[in-house]
């Protein structure tokens, strides 16, 4: 097994208990469990290393969810280790993001959740808990079909009550569970 294949091994493995425990053991998601259990959530790893390359890869990713059916494919999360580490560059990239899917005229089809290790809520400290609700080990797009969530959301309870009680629920962890849940917030000088 190669150096680069143990080290996208390792990625997949945080991203997935990352997405067990926090997302979907949290509850953080109420839509992300079906999908997962029916393994209709991909996870890419970009290797990209300039900008234009990663939104190549997204591009790609996205043109992949298009062309796959919700049946097979319902989303998928675009993982980013080898850049964006600086969460100001990584919203400044969410702009070329957004420019793509405008321009691919899929406004109203796709949009995109984001995630990264240093999340933080516009006029919130950078080390308040509510930032927990988005933080993930590595930066993340999660590219999410509209239509797809449109659906799940009539069937949904107060769905305007999700981030608050996202807040409330990561807010709520001990120091203990946020170890165990956040190691990579946590484990960073160490390394």
């Amino acid at each position: 097994m190669s150096l680069s294949t143990r080290h996208d091994d390792a990625i997949n493995q945080a991203v997935n208990q990352w997405l067990e425990q926090v997302v979907i053991g949290l509850n953080l998601c109420p839509f992300a469990a079906k999908p997962q259990r029916n393994q209709q959530i991909k996870t890419t790893i970009s290797h990209a290393t300039s900008e234009e390359a990663l939104l190549e890869d997204v591009l790609t990713a996205l043109l992949e969810l298009d062309q796959t059916d919700a049946t097979r494919l319902e989303t998928t999360l675009v993982v980013i280790p080898d850049m964006l580490d600086d969460f100001m560059d990584y919203n400044f990239f969410l702009d070329w993001v957004d420019a793509l899917i405008k321009q691919q005229q899929w406004e109203g089809i796709y949009q995109v959740a984001t995630f990264h290790p240093n999340y933080c809520f516009a006029g919130i400290e950078p080390e308040d808990d509510q930032n927990l609700t988005n933080r993930a080990p590595y930066p993340i797009l999660h590219l999410i079909r509209e239509e797809s969530m449109a659906r799940v959301l009539k069937h949904y309870p107060e769905p305007e009550a999700i981030p608050d009680n996202n807040i409330e629920r990561v807010c709520s962890l001990s120091q203990k569970e946020k170890l165990a849940l956040f190691p990579y917030l946590f484990n960073r000088g160490s390394e």
